[in-house]
């Protein structure tokens, strides 16, 4: 398979702060932060529908307006269609809202409207990438084999961008989801370029080596991964994918943190380089509501690491032997 967009820079700009996540921000903020972004050499920036109801890609669309279109890489995702609602919907963990509401839709018609209206929304000419959004058991729920019969069938949204794809709208498409086993599902039934996946390769969880990495490599595709941090955990945080953290997952974080400390390592910046090693990765997207995160996040991809620390977290078993490291 033949990489259809252009590349993606090891770091990107996850839209979800842009889109009032957890917590507020201005207009001004969000430009600075993608500003911040852009000065930074990040060149990939992901939004969403869902992400504030339309407000993360209005807020990209418009910090990213005078930009050289040629020079980055942008992507954003179909399976929720905004319909006007002058009261807005909020859903959790988005704080904020458009004059929008959210309905799902995995057809092919459904995902050709969303493109449509994100477009119009983010009013930068064309999207790179595509991603069926929240195409997972965790994500619908029981629905979830409705769901994907429908959007794998004849008539759904992976037919549909792939028909877009031919036809020049957009240049890639895959799955953005929190789970390995939809994308498995979607190489084995369809053509997708590349995935999204949020919190399943990282210093905590290994899940894609087994299978999806492997499968990956074969067909071509690629990986960008969301979540690096699980959620804010390797950052310090105490939640884990958006729950409070598990005993033995704050044992496994100490751990990390001990050897951390032997080498006087940042666990942050361990968490963020290590999932970028894996050559079917094409970056990591942290998000980022802020300047200051953003050019943390910036300095800590860069950080420089000792090759002993990765040796000592694999000698401890605390990554498995088929993980590729850092340097």
């Amino acid at each position: 398979m033949t990489q259809r967009y252009q590349p993606i820079t090891r770091l990107g700009l996850g839209g979800t702060g842009l889109g009032d996540m957890y917590h507020t921000t201005s207009d001004d903020a969000a430009r600075a932060t993608v500003d911040a972004a852009w000065d930074a050499g990040i060149r990939y920036f992901d939004t969403a529908p869902h992400y504030g109801t339309g407000l993360s890609e209005h807020r990209l669309g418009q910090a990213l307006r005078n930009r050289p279109r040629d020079e980055y890489t942008l992507s954003t995702k179909v399976g929720r269609r905004l319909v006007p609602d002058q009261a807005g919907e909020i859903a959790d963990p988005f704080v904020s809202t458009m004059p929008f509401k959210r309905v799902i839709d995995y057809t092919a018609d459904g995902a050709r409207r969303a493109v449509e209206d994100s477009l119009q929304r983010l009013a930068l000419g064309r999207i790179d990438i595509v991603y069926v959004h929240d195409l997972s058991r965790e994500a619908v729920g029981d629905r979830f084999e409705e769901y994907f019969r429908i959007a794998a069938g004849p008539g759904g949204a992976f037919e549909g961008l792939v028909r877009m794809r031919e036809e020049g709208i957009i240049k890639g498409w895959g799955l953005g989801v929190n789970t390995v086993e939809p994308c498995l599902r979607a190489l084995q039934q369809s053509d997708p370029d590349i995935f999204l996946l949020a919190g399943r390769y990282t210093l905590m969880e290994t899940t894609p080596l087994a299978e999806l990495f492997p499968l990956c490599a074969e067909r071509g595709a690629h990986v960008v991964l969301g979540g690096p941090f699980n959620s804010g955990f390797l950052a310090g945080g105490d939640h884990y994918d958006y729950a409070p953290a598990k005993p033995e997952q704050v044992a496994h974080r100490e751990r990390l943190r001990q050897v951390a400390a032997r080498h006087n390592v940042d666990l942050a910046a361990a968490a963020l380089q290590f999932g970028a090693a894996h050559p079917v990765v094409a970056a990591t997207i942290p998000g980022a509501s802020s300047p200051e995160h953003l050019r943390r996040n910036a300095a800590l991809i860069a950080a420089s690491i000792p090759a002993q620390f990765w040796q000592e977290l694999l000698a401890e078993g605390l990554v498995p032997a088929e993980a590729p490291l850092p340097g």
